[in-house]
């Protein structure tokens, strides 16, 4: 099926929010009931209360949805039946003829919007200073349940089952062959869909990796830089106290979407904690992101009501029973100081064919907002090698 006939069967979407939607947003703002906070405690016990004073007035008194609204909307959305799913994506075809096809992922709690700034480079190099040869036709779905996309009305929308829904996509847009991109839920799907379609695949670049040493290592230990070892256990202490909320996800997420799904205060401290602890800010959230952005990107969960579909990713994904083998698709990874997850090289090269590692200099979990540049050159690079 040719791109030209597969767009028949793929309706544009427009981005509008009712005006009904925002007043209700409003009047909730103003009626938020906050909780006390023991003095000089900061973000020590979550999200700090000042500070969301402060991102809660401007929410009500100065954000324009409106706007952001239209420079959504400058890109060209999307929507079609995939496998049972509602979805929404945006793509963007490149003028250059030789273009790579590029699907990229977002994670939670992301959504399209954390690659806005990548889209317009990637697909038009030229017009960005960069080099013609290193552009994409780049189709950037919001995963299903999220955002603009409908939810699973059933049991077991897992990673692995967002893949074959991505892939379903790329097939009906008549893309062949492609490579794909992603981080947190989105390195996930690419490594699924790498493992599921090798022969459609030409590379994924992947900006999250984890875990611990793969099975049938004898000494997993063994020749593995000292510096690795610490930083994986660095991380891996971290993160035990991160995690809690993954677990509630993974195991209730039913009974913290009444909160989130209710309380446009509460879903906002939730996603922007850890906006702040998982990015390179050093404890100042705002370093890395306006307080536009992270609105910007709360608003795609709020108004679209998906939070609670959102969470359902981990219960579903936590009880996935199919058994990932080894990825032998090539696979670039590009590793950021403030990921929250890191892996000794020599492990992920047992789980994949890495064909390209880098160690970044700076930049955390939102790597397409906190580092474009640094983003974009990986990738054009990875993909460079494999057209």
């Amino acid at each position: 099926m040719s791109v030209a006939e597969a767009a028949a069967e793929v309706k544009e979407f427009t981005i509008h929010v009712e005006d009904s939607v925002l007043a209700d947003l409003k009047s909730r703002l103003e009626r938020a009931r906050l909780p006390d906070q023991i003095p000089g405690s900061g973000w020590d016990y979550g999200s700090d209360r000042a500070y969301m004073d402060a991102l809660l007035e401007y929410w009500r008194t100065e954000y324009d949805w409106r706007k952001h609204e239209a420079a959504l909307n400058a890109l060209p959305h999307f929507k079609a039946d995939i496998d049972g799913i509602d979805m929404h994506f945006v793509h963007v075809r490149s003028k250059e003829a030789d273009a790579t096809p590029l699907v990229i992922t977002h994670g939670w709690p992301g959504s399209v919007y954390e690659f806005m700034e990548v889209v317009g480079p990637l697909t038009d190099p030229v017009a960005h200073g960069r080099e013609a040869g290193d552009a994409f036709h780049v189709v950037l779905p919001s995963m299903p349940g999220y955002g603009f996309s409908g939810p699973s009305h059933e049991r077991g929308m897992s990673v692995d089952r967002v893949a074959a829904v991505v892939a379903g996509l790329m097939e009906e847009l008549g893309y062949a062959r492609y490579g794909a991109q992603g981080g947190d839920w989105g390195s996930g799907v690419s490594q699924w869909l790498a493992r599921d379609n090798p022969d459609r695949l030409i590379g994924i670049h992947l900006n999250m990796v984890g875990g611990g040493p793969p099975e049938g290592m004898s000494d997993p230990e063994a020749g593995i830089p000292a510096w690795e070892l610490k930083r994986h256990r660095e991380r891996a202490a971290w993160w035990q106290g991160e995690n809690a909320y993954g677990n509630i996800q993974g195991t209730k997420p039913l009974t913290l979407a009444y909160g989130l799904n209710d309380s446009p205060a509460g879903l906002a401290a939730w996603i922007v904690e850890k906006f702040r602890a998982w990015s390179d800010c050093d404890g100042d959230v705002e370093s890395r992101f306006s307080k536009d952005q992270l609105l910007t990107n709360i608003m795609l969960y709020w108004v679209t009501e998906s939070m609670p579909s959102a969470v359902r990713l981990y219960y579903e994904s936590r009880r996935s029973r199919r058994g990932a083998g080894r990825v032998e698709v090539p696979t670039a990874v590009a590793v950021f100081p403030g990921e929250i997850f890191f892996s000794p090289r020599k492990w992920v090269e047992a789980r994949y064919n890495v064909v390209q590692w880098t160690e970044m200099p700076r930049g955390g979990h939102f790597a397409a907002m906190e580092e474009p540049k640094l983003y974009l050159d990986d990738v054009a690079q990875f993909f460079r090698g494999l057209r």
